[in-house]
């Protein structure tokens, strides 16, 4: 599997899903800019140590080119320069995955509208839904050019699961919902284009913030399932961004144009594992999560 001389656009590449995309498209050799808001410089509200210039970095070191550019995505000035930028220095774009979020402080645990903090809901809202149209309105021109270009919404939750489980509250459950129906509408655009969009998600993911809540490190997760049993079916970030490389890389990639996919899935289809060489289905099992006691829409938080 190769994407040399592929030129891809993660927006949202700080951390989690975005950073294992990223790294795994470079890893397949593509060039890939990696966006957001939190850099060595300035950090944004989330106070993390990620940065997008350590994303480029490891995109690099797996054998891509990685480019950090800082990019508030609901700003639609910034995320034209961007696309400008692209355009000037690559002259195409073949993969855009938008997996811009910053939900994690906002969103509150099984709260009705009228309990839930009106100005966090919104405010997640225009996170989850305003940027993901933003770089969409301003990428795709230039991604349609070639043919055969691959539009990648991350979502959380499987459009099958998400119409039948309201997800924590109303707002999240119209964020993530809504992801799903954007990939749906983009499909019937960019089929004129020869061109692919999907929405995407992981499973239930080990993303640096989950470790954190978890108190353990990536080699030593396990620790977490003697208090959580059901931790035993998360996936790396790593796993999602190979779910991402496998799609770029197929020439019959047009066949899920409009579905909504998910990590554990597609490692069913392609044969890729995830790095300890497990292949996790996080999504066939969170029914049965569900029912021994465990929030099941615990397993996407990305």
């Amino acid at each position: 599997m190769t994407l040399q001389g592929k030129v891809a656009l993660v927006a949202g590449g700080t951390r989690g899903a975005g950073r294992g995309i990223a790294v795994e498209l470079g890893a397949a050799g593509a060039t890939v800019y990696v966006t957001g808001r939190s850099t060595r410089a300035q950090q944004s509200e989330y106070a993390r140590p990620e940065t997008i210039e350590e994303t480029a970095e490891m995109v690099t070191a797996n054998g891509g080119t990685g480019i950090a550019v800082q990019v508030d995505h609901l700003v639609p000035d910034d995320v034209r320069s961007l696309v400008e930028r692209i355009r000037a220095e690559q002259g195409r774009l073949d993969i855009l995955v938008n997996d811009i979020w910053g939900g994690e402080k906002l969103f509150e645990w099984d709260k009705p509208v009228w309990e839930h903090n009106l100005e966090n809901g919104l405010r997640m809202l225009r996170l989850a839904i305003d940027t993901h149209l933003i770089t969409a309105h301003h990428a795709l021109p230039l991604m349609i050019r070639q043919p055969g270009a691959l539009l990648v919404e991350v979502t959380d939750g499987t459009a099958e699961y998400n119409a039948e489980h309201y997800r924590l509250s109303p707002f999240y459950d119209l964020a993530k919902v809504a992801v799903n129906r954007m990939a749906w509408a983009h499909a019937k655009d960019l089929a004129k284009h020869d061109a692919t969009s999907v929405s995407l998600t992981p499973g239930w993911m080990r993303s640096e913030i989950m470790l954190d809540t978890f108190g353990v490190r990536e080699e030593n997760w396990r620790d977490a399932t003697a208090t959580v049993p059901h931790f035993v079916i998360s996936e790396t970030p790593r796993f999602v961004g190979r779910a991402v490389a496998a799609l770029a890389a197929d020439p019959g990639r047009s066949r899920w144009n409009g579905q909504s996919l998910s990590s554990g899935g597609l490692a069913q289809v392609y044969g890729f594992t995830d790095l300890d060489g497990s292949r996790p289905d996080a999504w066939r099992y969170v029914p049965e999560v569900q029912d021994a006691g465990k929030p099941a829409d615990a397993t996407g938080y990305r």
